[in-house]
């Protein structure tokens, strides 16, 4: 479970009562994206012929340039998630970031699950060293924030890190 009980205002959409605008909600969805891209080669070489992680990382970016309805993006996310269910270790959590990622579009929040899933994938691939290669990967993560959430992203790392296995200390 990444999502809190109690939603962050700040990741909700003015539009639904919150205090994130349009503009960030995208750039939250770009990074996403981009973590969870970041560690797909996992999944794709466990399933090569199996293209809905990569599905799901093009329909949300799709929809920052407007081109999909949230819902398309939403029900990528969905498949790429299915496709995670039947693996194990980095493949499926790769599977999962791609999910996480296209699933921005409906939920902002879920941003924080693409990039946890993808530091996970990280350290799975990567068991003698698992805690060094979650070190690089949140480190790559961070180094690809765009300066307009910065602060909020890492906010948000800081108040759900417990739901997220403790992959942002």
């Amino acid at each position: 479970m990444i999502l809190p009980t109690e939603r962050d205002p700040r990741l909700v959409t003015i539009r639904r009562g919150g205090e994130l605008t349009d503009a960030d909600h995208r750039l939250l969805a770009l990074w996403a994206a981009a973590c969870a891209e970041h560690v797909l080669a996992y999944f794709e070489s466990a399933e090569p012929t199996d293209p809905r992680p990569r599905q799901a990382i093009g329909q949300i970016r799709a929809w920052t340039r407007g081109e999909i309805p949230m819902s398309e993006s939403r029900a990528a996310g969905g498949h790429a998630m299915g496709a995670a269910r039947a693996l194990t270790g980095a493949a499926r959590h790769a599977a999962y970031a791609a999910g996480q990622a296209a699933v921005v579009a409906h939920v902002a929040a879920h941003e924080l699950g693409a990039a946890a899933y993808a530091i996970k994938a990280a350290q799975a691939a990567n068991p003698r060293c698992a805690a060094r290669a979650g070190r690089l990967e949140c480190r790559w993560q961070r180094e690809r924030l765009p300066e307009a959430i910065r602060e909020l992203v890492l906010d948000d790392q800081r108040l759900r890190n417990d739901l997220c296995w403790s992959v942002f200390e």
